[in-house]
C-alpha cells in the first residue's frame, strides 16, 4: 500500500543509516506533520544557456554564479529566476520517493520554488528553481525554511535512482 509518511515515520527514518535527511538547521522546526521543511543554503544566477536533448548525452546544465548574503545573512532579490541549493542532504531509501512544494508563506510573498520528482534511492543536496514574481522584489535570509518535501512509501522497493544527480553537492 502506498502512503504519505507521517511525522513519526520521518523521525524513525532520521534514525537509520544513512538518515532520511541530514545537515538540517533545526530539526524541531523542520519536521512537519506530513513532511520536512528544506532550508536555503545558496542562491545563484545562471551564467550560460542550458540544453535538454533526446538523450542524456545531449544535456547541458548552465553554469551558475552564487550571490552573496549581506552581513545579517539576508539577500534582496529583484523579480526573476534563481537557482537555489538547499542545506539538507536527502537520502531516500529504495521504497520512498518525495515531492516538493513551496511553503505557503513563500507563495504569499509572491515567490515560488519549483522542484522535480525526488526518486527513490536518490541521495544528495538538491538544487531547485526559485522564481520571484513580486514586482517589488523579495528579501530572504540564509537558512530560511522555503520548501517542504512530502515523502511517499512505495508499494515495493525499486532499483533506485542512479542518474547524473546522484550524490550532488555533497562535500561542499
Amino acid at each position: 500500500m502506498k502512503t504519505v509518511l507521517s511525522r513519526a515515520d520521518i523521525l524513525r527514518l532520521l534514525g537509520q543509516k544513512p538518515p532520511l535527511v541530514e545537515e538540517y538547521v533545526n530539526l524541531e522546526e523542520q519536521v512537519q506533520p506530513n513532511g520536512f521543511d528544506l532550508t536555503l543554503r545558496e542562491i545563484a544566477l545562471t551564467q550560460s544557456w542550458g540544453r535538454i536533448g533526446a538523450s542524456n548525452s545531449q544535456r547541458m546544465i548552465p553554469d551558475v554564479a552564487p550571490l552573496v548574503f549581506d552581513g545579517l545573512g539576508f539577500m534582496d532579490l529583484i523579480p526573476g529566476a534563481y537557482v537555489i541549493t538547499f542545506n539538507e542532504i536527502v537520502n531516500l531509501p529504495k521504497n520512498v520517493m518525495a515531492l516538493g512544494a513551496p511553503r505557503s508563506s513563500l507563495l504569499r510573498c509572491g515567490v515560488t520554488v519549483h522542484m522535480a520528482v525526488w526518486d527513490a534511492g536518490y541521495s544528495g543536496r538538491s538544487r531547485s528553481l526559485m522564481l520571484v514574481y513580486n514586482s517589488q522584489g523579495f528579501r530572504v535570509q540564509k537558512n530560511a525554511r522555503i520548501a517542504q518535501l512530502v515523502f511517499f512509501q512505495l508499494a515495493s522497493e525499486t532499483e533506485g535512482y542512479s542518474g547524473a544527480y546522484q550524490g550532488e553537492n555533497i562535500g561542499r
